[in-house]
């Protein structure tokens, strides 16, 4: 009852409603064009291209564009070119003085960093929509193709993936700038969420079907440990280390109070997943090279090493994919954590960690802190990213319903939810309700 009371409590505030509203329109927008076929494409002959993205790479790649990529859809490609142009310009900044200059100029310069962005995300989708496109020649039969000149269909293949791309990227945008949460995320978790009822209808029908194995008992054992995932993983994208911070008092004159220790005490939130998915993204992106450059050669061992790298539920697959994510994760923490800024804004603002030294000891501090906390937390990370591998063994569940047991989509549904009920939480709590997930009773207002 409290829960349905708070919900009634979202609808009262005008802009909030709006917002929400505002947000499922442009997410259905999204789901309706990822079921538009690319012009040229016979829609009735696309029943082998759904076989060869069940499972494997291609499985978790359909999952992320919520079955566009199956569905030879104008939307096929995703936001994940855009995903992949935000890495690479993430990177690039820690190299290019400019892109670095203009991560210092605050807003202005964030600007420029999207419109490179957005152009890279051009480039890099005009780069995968051939390469998307022959797949599609490789894998459907000849009779799939409309349209008669290659070279014509081909062309106007890649204008509509990239013309799709672009429409995603600008309605991942204004959800962000109209909207409720990060639009990008939004798009890529409704996505993941539409294959879930597939996904577990697939798996419960081959558990109580004729030739089925384990029945109701063994789908019931599946449920309770994806909730226990869950929490794990809510656990993990909320956990922090508080380092307790002290502020000096200032007395009417401006100056500082001898007596330091009568002013506020705050504490510094250092996350234990300071990276979020980032480290499972990069190690994914790295496991397609060894499986891409096996396939050179027709050896017996570059094949023997090709079949290990393309199969994501296999033991070498998981070790290697689990080794990368945690050296990823120390990677992307030490350049997106700032300690040394931290430190120097800590000392500018009055601030102290109690038995430290402001400046160059307190970085080192931060520094020593995060290197502690990154440890457990990217091994925590790397479970969970190899998790479905682990279900899929000990319990032999079909590939589709095991990539909901971890790995991104987990965590992108976890992280992306979570996010999206504080914003939600702010705009109830500015307005004198209680939060989203707290009772609905109307709080008083602050004379």
């Amino acid at each position: 009852m409290q829960f349905i009371e708070t919900i009634k409590n979202i609808w009262k505030i005008e802009e909030l409603k709006n917002r929400i509203l505002l947000t499922l329109g442009l997410l259905i927008v999204y789901r309706f064009g990822a079921q538009v076929v690319l012009p040229g494409v016979d829609a009735s002959q696309l029943a082998n291209l759904g076989s060869q993205t069940e499972d494997g790479i291609l499985g978790l790649l359909n999952a992320f564009t919520g079955g566009a990529f199956s569905n030879a859809s104008v939307f096929a490609l995703g936001i994940m070119p855009y995903i992949s142009a935000s890495i690479v310009v993430q990177l690039m900044t820690i190299a290019i003085p400019y892109l670095q200059k203009l991560q210092k100029e605050g807003e202005s310069g964030t600007k420029k960093i999207t419109q490179i962005t957005r152009w890279l995300t051009i480039g890099i989708t005009l780069v995968q929509g051939p390469g998307y496109i022959y797949n599609l020649y490789n894998i459907l039969p000849s009779g799939a193709f409309m349209v008669q000149s290659d070279t014509l269909f081909i062309t106007s293949a890649v204008i509509i993936l990239t013309s799709g791309c672009i429409f995603a990227m600008w309605l991942g945008e204004k959800i962000t700038d109209k909207g409720v949460g990060n639009g990008i995320s939004l798009l890529i978790m409704v996505g993941i969420i539409a294959r879930l009822p597939q996904s577990f209808a697939q798996e419960l029908s081959s558990r109580v079907g004729d030739d089925g194995s384990g029945g109701l008992i063994l789908i019931l054992i599946e449920l309770v440990i994806w909730f226990i995932i869950i929490l794990a993983s809510v656990y993990l994208v909320k956990a922090v280390r508080q380092i307790p911070v002290q502020y000096a008092r200032k007395n009417a004159s401006g100056k500082y109070e001898k007596n330091i220790f009568g002013g506020a005490r705050q504490f510094i939130p250092l996350k234990l997943n300071a990276s979020g998915v980032m480290p499972i993204i990069f190690a994914q992106a790295i496991m397609f090279v060894p499986a891409a450059l096996a396939g050179l050669s027709d050896t017996a061992t570059a094949k023997g090493i090709a079949a290990e790298f393309n199969d994501m539920f296999g033991l070498w697959y998981n070790i290697v994919f689990g080794l990368l994510i945690i050296i990823f994760t120390y990677f992307y923490t030490a350049i997106t954590v700032p300690t040394n800024k931290m430190a120097d804004d800590l000392k500018r603002s009055g601030g102290f960690i109690p038995g430290i030294r402001p400046g160059t000891e307190t970085a080192e501090y931060l520094d020593k802190i995060m290197s502690q906390i990154t440890l457990p937390g990217s091994v925590f990370l790397a479970i969970i990213a190899v998790f479905p591998a682990v279900i899929v063994s000990l319990l032999d569940v079909q590939a589709g319903w095991a990539l909901f047991f971890g790995g991104t989509s987990l965590l992108i549904m976890v992280g992306v939810a979570i996010d999206t009920i504080d914003q939600v939480n702010v705009y109830l709590l500015n307005k004198h309700y209680d939060g989203l997930m707290k009772s609905g009773k109307n709080r008083k207002a602050v004379a």
